[in-house]
């Protein structure tokens, strides 16, 4: 019998967040997701909603072989057949469900980089459609956050499922003061953090595009970030674990870095000429989320925290930085982090994780759980 949870969670994935139509072709990526009993809720509701459904398999050990093993030329190819898919498509359905989250840890940089240099042209091709990502509980996921697999499961549905069209409307405000305003200034312990935002929408993540959800970003203008971030949260990408991290920006560029990975981290930075840029700043809301999760599509949306974005920009808040990363970084601002402040143009908008602005006291925890 299908668990009722993720009847529930196939039902918001099809209907609220990919606002599936009658003759829509919905594709469903299944990265690490070997069951099918877990699929079939989500292609029945595709179905019931008057949808096609589609379905492309794929597995991270599967893809570290691949990556280890294969040619440019073998990448070309199977890329422009996945692309070719990724242009017939109306809505895309990611569902992630990691055996091993450090899968892809030792493969080399160059082959890396070689692999996902062909593969980049489908994820830009998804980021035009209507796509939705998440989770589906496993051990591994449940271990990263230090819960039972029980508790992380309920937590995944409840934060997956909530009331998002309430948590919408209370956002509002916040992106019509972001995108009114001219400058931001994050300040904490070991950060002064300030830049320009004139100019670049303001987007909110009211739980379409991820589950769970609850952000509201933008760019900096790119050569204007100035100052010091220091993160009190690890952070990974690509197999890699960073602690510790801090950045120093002069004319928005990476000048200086710190971490217990420096090695691995100046590679990282070394990616490309955007790498060293910021393609995103973003303040968490989630009224469900408040520790880290080691899973960074929860943590960024943690209420009462920002993040930062090495590298690529989103297009809907385009910034020009380009890069092959888009590596998210948190750092929490509430009182037991070690607090810290938002500015808008010098005004206050938030002090140790709550917001302190009358039009935005509708986006603390206890007026949206």
């Amino acid at each position: 019998m299908t668990d009722p949870r993720l009847q529930q969670l196939a039902r918001t994935v099809v209907h609220y967040s990919a606002s599936v139509q009658h003759g829509e072709k919905v594709l469903i990526r299944a990265l690490d997701v070997h069951d099918a009993d877990i699929l079939a809720p989500f292609i029945d509701e595709i179905h019931a909603a008057g949808g096609h459904a589609f379905l492309d398999f794929s597995d991270y050990a599967v893809n570290r072989r691949m990556m280890l093993g294969g040619t440019e030329e073998q990448f070309r190819l199977d890329a422009a057949l996945k692309l070719e898919q990724m242009k017939q498509m109306d809505a895309v359905v990611l569902i992630l469900g990691e055996d091993n989250v450090s899968e892809y840890a030792d493969i080399p940089a160059a082959k890396r980089d070689a692999y996902r240099k062909w593969y980049k042209p489908i994820t830009d091709e998804q980021t035009k459609k209507k796509w939705i990502l998440f989770n589906y509980p496993t051990k591994a996921y449940a271990q990263l956050a230090e819960m039972s697999t029980e508790a992380y499961t309920q937590f995944l549905y409840d934060t997956c499922t909530m009331d998002y069209s309430r948590m919408s409307a209370a956002m509002d405000p916040l992106t019509e003061r972001l995108g009114a305003a001219k400058r931001v200034r994050i300040v904490a312990p070991g950060t002064d953090l300030s830049f320009s935002v004139a100019g670049i929408p303001a987007v909110k993540c009211d739980g379409k595009v991820n589950l769970p959800d609850g952000e509201v970003y933008t760019a900096p203008v790119r050569d204007s970030v100035e100052g010091t971030i220091s993160f009190n949260s690890r952070a990974s990408y690509l197999g890699q674990n960073f602690g510790s991290v801090s950045f120093t920006f002069e004319q928005g560029r990476v000048v200086s870095c710190r971490s217990d990975n420096n090695a691995k981290l100046n590679e990282l930075l070394d990616t490309d000429e955007g790498s060293r840029y910021i393609g995103e700043f973003a303040i968490g809301t989630n009224p469900h989320v408040n520790r880290i999760m080691n899973d960074i599509g929860f943590d960024e949306k943690i209420n009462g925290s920002i993040h930062i974005a090495l590298g690529q920009a989103y297009k809907n808040a385009d910034n020009g930085n380009v890069s092959d990363i888009h590596w998210d970084i948190v750092l929490l601002l509430k009182e037991e982090f070690g607090g810290g402040e938002i500015y808008f143009d010098d005004v206050l908008i938030s002090k140790n994780g709550r917001f302190t602005a009358d039009d935005l006291l509708g986006l603390n925890p206890e007026n949206l759980a």
